[in-house]
């Protein structure tokens, strides 16, 4: 395995056939130029892998729950520790490898996502857990920076379009993580997680290969000095990379009323059987999948500004009619606001790391980790505000979330005219 991956990634490179010899070819600035597919391909495999094992960790927490006896703190104190090496460490990871690339961190930190979940496979206490938890954070913290910038070095150009293949590898990881869970973790029980280090495992093969490309990307023996977009102010950079950070709260806190609360809310409002609603939830998130994949070549092609435009604020019509659809036209609406509200992500984050040139790893980190934070605090606010009214409000209050879009208005033009591909 650990040969065929490195020649396919060598493949896209290389314009003769890829062999460990070639491996030197990959570092010509007009090789560097083409798109690299097999190594995007192996960067969205392992994002797959990555994603489904943090979300098997949240769906086993009703099993952890009768294990251990746990209070509802106890289990928001395991989202709490993973949520805070997940997403704090992120922008700080993605710092440090932008003045210090590390070709090999991606296997690294998969490895400390392979001893949280064997250790969590074991665990006999909760304190055990939550060390547990804290080391597939961490695996998740490294990861996401890291594997973004090399998404970044393979895309010969196309950013949009690598961030977007990128991340649908993600999407469908997390929608694999809860039905392993079902099929397999909650039959046979907590030692069964540690069958899942096979999946991290496989990941950190295909990681070490990939670390070997990436060490011979040019990018990594250049000194990178720019700190912003050459012609704008600082205050004009800050002011826009938080406009994007409200951009990202809507987006996230309205996707977090549909993947925590949907299939609640079709069984509240149409009286919908479990099995009904979780099949509506699955179609929702095949739309985003979609979507994600949408977004990014479009933005390419465009302009990231225009696809933010449409993707946040254009989406608002379709919220807001949502809470107030009979199923049919719930069910076409949810398809469109999935695969709309998608694509905004991969624009997004290539708009700010073309803001703040140089800094690829800190900014992937830091939009990575503020969207897995909004993901986790709106679930909870959400669903506090079902608890003190009911579900079919919660939509009501988010349908309004996409207006925000209306400030992308402010956001500067950093990428002038596009060269069409």
């Amino acid at each position: 395995m650990e040969t065929s991956l490195d020649k396919s990634a060598l493949a896209g490179a290389s314009a003769s056939p890829a062999s460990p010899a070639n491996l030197a070819a990959t570092a010509q600035p007009a090789k560097v130029q083409r798109t690299v597919y097999s190594v995007l391909g192996a960067i969205s495999f392992s994002h797959l892998l990555n994603d489904m094992i943090q979300s098997l960790i949240l769906a086993i927490y009703p099993m952890l729950k009768d294990n251990f006896s746990l209070s509802f703190g106890q289990i928001g104190l395991i989202t709490l520790t993973y949520q805070i090496t997940a997403s704090l460490l992120q922008p700080l990871v993605g710092s440090y490898t932008d003045k210090h690339p590390k070709p090999y961190s991606l296997p690294v930190g998969m490895g400390f996502t392979l001893a949280g979940l064997l250790l969590m496979s074991v665990a006999p206490s909760f304190g055990v857990l939550l060390v547990a938890a804290a080391l597939v954070g961490c695996g998740s913290s490294v990861f996401h920076p890291e594997s973004s910038r090399v998404a970044r070095m393979a895309s010969g150009g196309r950013h949009g379009l690598a961030q977007s293949l990128f991340q649908v590898g993600g999407n469908a990881g997390s929608s694999l993580g809860p039905l392993l869970a079902a099929l397999i973790v909650i039959p046979h029980g907590q030692r069964s997680i540690a069958w899942f280090s096979v999946a991290a495992l496989v990941a950190i093969v295909v990681l070490t290969q990939i670390g070997r490309w990436y060490k011979q990307h040019p990018a990594v023996k250049k000194v990178r000095s720019q700190t912003g977009h050459a012609t704008l102010s600082r205050n004009q950079v800050m002011f826009a990379m938080g406009v994007l950070m409200l951009l990202v709260f809507s987006k996230y806190f309205y996707l977090a009323s549909i993947n925590s609360y949907f299939t609640f809310y079709l069984i509240d409002k149409f009286h919908l059987p479990v099995q009904a609603a979780q099949v509506h939830l699955f179609v929702f998130l095949a739309a985003v999948a979609a979507g994600t994949v949408i977004g990014g070549p479009i933005g390419d092609k465009i302009g990231r500004k225009y696809v933010i435009w449409v993707s946040i604020l254009g989406v608002a019509p379709f919220t807001l009619l949502l809470p107030y659809a009979n199923l049919f036209w719930t069910s076409v609406l949810t398809v469109i606001i999935g695969i709309v509200l998608a694509s905004a992500f991969s624009a997004i984050l290539v708009y700010a790391q073309e803001l703040i040139p140089g800094k690829v790893g800190m900014i992937a980190g830091l939009f990575f980790g503020f969207a897995f934070g909004m993901g986790g605090i709106g679930a909870a606010v959400l669903g506090q505000l079902a608890d003190a009214t009911s579900i079919t409000y919660v939509y009501k209050v988010c349908s309004f979330l996409p207006l925000i879009g209306v400030l992308t208005v402010f956001l500067p033009d950093v990428e002038g005219k596009r060269a069409k591909a």
